[in-house]
């Protein structure tokens, strides 16, 4: 139940309410993607060992020239920051699924580089992990309701990844 004021009594100054239909929608949005990361979260933990993120990162790596990313890049297209992708590479290492190489023409800069093995990891489960989502998700919805969300995510993210220079991202944390 929205126990705020009507949108239509918000101030000029005021917030803008959510109607009661926006909310619905919204709250409907935040249970489903927080209950999708959850699904996949477990069958990645459960099937690979690892977090869905983790997952992400290799699957990165693995579409990339030579497998291998500039870290900085790889936080920009895992819309992360650089510590948590820090993080997430060195357990990577740990596990030899990547290796670390510096850059030769920026000797601040650094490269993940999927290994090997890494890629056999990706081999092995990308096919539990695509059932995963295609039941989560594409199972469900019309082809003409999936063509509907992908545009809608993608008016959402293009407008949340301003290219100003002061913006604030996770990836330039």
């Amino acid at each position: 139940m929205n126990t705020a004021p009507a949108a239509s009594s918000a101030s000029a100054d005021g917030p803008r309410w959510l109607t009661d239909e926006e909310q619905r929608v919204w709250r409907s949005y935040i249970e489903a993607a927080t209950l999708l990361e959850d699904h996949l979260d477990r069958q990645l933990q459960r099937d690979a060992g690892m977090p869905h993120v983790y997952y992400g990162l290799l699957v990165k790596l693995a579409e990339s020239p030579r497998r291998r990313l500039r870290m900085t890049e790889l936080a920009m297209s895992a819309k992360i920051t650089r510590s948590r992708l820090s993080h997430a590479v060195a357990r990577l290492e740990k596990n030899g699924w990547v290796r670390r190489e510096d850059c030769p023409s920026d000797k601040r800069g650094q490269f993940a580089v999927l290994t090997e093995e890494g890629q056999e990891v990706l081999r092995r489960h990308a096919p539990g992990h695509v059932d995963a989502v295609r039941q989560a998700v594409f199972d469900r919805l019309t082809p003409e309701q999936q063509k509907s969300l992908g545009e809608i995510m993608r008016i959402v993210a293009e407008g949340l990844q301003p290219s100003g220079t002061g913006a604030d991202l996770p990836w330039l944390r």
